[in-house]
């Protein structure tokens, strides 16, 4: 296998989703592990550790020691000791390096598993990370401690009742991802967006492929264009249009770099209605054809 995910590719019609599957006598909807650990669990349930995949939770990766080499939606990360990398359910994730040669905790919860509260206030919905995030002073220490905690917690599960040990799971979870959030750098890196925005967010992940009109996510959610705009410009800085455009392409990039359909297919997927239209807005947002594109993602191009 080669960094770019190649192994494995050939007649791929999408990239592999992964489900969560709680382990034999874990508590269900969370997970903390070390590397052999996620290694094992991968195994248990038939999976290649370093393939690429689309997880359906949320991996929060947070490295000890070592070096570890993985890649997000097309962004390689070389993660240090201190170093965490959140993968939001959806995205495209990759570990490109021996997971031997690192010591890291990976913790695995379902989208459902922080109430609805903590989920809000960290932002858990919005794919806002773009590089690791490394912590340093007051905030490193206290991420630190609440990981060692939550850890310590999670593996102690015959000493409380099973309701009351997936309590403390969770509210241990919720320390370490409003700590992340709101660590130093972190909040600069998003916005929170309004009412308006989170709606119109929920709505686009859910319709990208069937329409990527302003004025129909505008009529569905009963606002107007303008002010699904300005909302969109305050949480994201860009506007409605562009963030859709924005969806539609990191899916088009997604299929064309780890699957096999053709590029009309992919276009097709998308909700374009022929593949010059698609090839022309490809071209249009990245200044390439959607052929070039995946040579150069394979190693083929120029």
């Amino acid at each position: 296998m080669d960094r770019n995910g190649h192994r494995g590719r050939a007649g791929r019609a999408d990239v592999t989703r992964i489900p969560y599957r709680a382990a034999a006598g874990a508590p269900p909807g969370a997970e903390v592990l070390d590397l052999p650990g996620l290694q094992a669990r991968a195994r248990s349930h038939g999976l290649d550790v370093y393939a690429a995949k689309r997880p359906a939770f949320h991996e929060l990766i947070a490295v000890r020691r070592g070096t570890l080499r993985c890649s997000l939606d097309f962004s390689a990360h070389e993660l240090r000791a201190g170093d965490w990398l959140w993968v939001r359910p959806g995205q495209v994730h990759q570990y490109d390096s021996d997971l031997t040669a690192a010591e890291a905790t990976v913790v695995l919860f379902t989208p459902g598993f922080l109430t609805s509260a903590t989920a809000e206030a960290a932002r858990v919905d919005q794919p806002v990370w773009r590089a690791p995030l490394t912590p340093t002073g007051r905030d490193a220490e206290a991420l630190r401690r609440v990981l060692d905690l939550l850890e310590a917690e999670y593996r102690q599960l015959t000493g409380l009742p099973l309701t009351v040990h997936i309590d403390v799971v969770r509210h241990l979870l919720s320390v370490l991802v409003l700590r992340l959030t709101h660590a130093r750098g972190a909040e600069r890196a998003a916005g929170s967006g309004g009412e308006a925005f989170r709606r119109f967010q929920r709505a686009v992940e859910r319709d990208f492929t069937r329409t990527h009109r302003v004025e129909d996510y505008a009529r569905a959610l009963g606002y107007s264009v303008r002010t699904l705009t300005r909302a969109t410009r305050a949480a994201v800085g860009t506007g409605a249009k562009s963030f859709i455009d924005d969806r539609v392409l990191l899916e088009a990039r997604r299929l064309l770099w780890h699957t096999d359909l053709p590029a009309a297919a992919v276009g097709d997927r998308l909700g374009f209605p022929d593949a010059t239209v698609f090839a022309r807005f490809f071209r249009r947002r990245t200044g390439e054809t959607p052929a070039a594109f995946r040579a150069l993602a394979r190693g083929t191009g120029r």
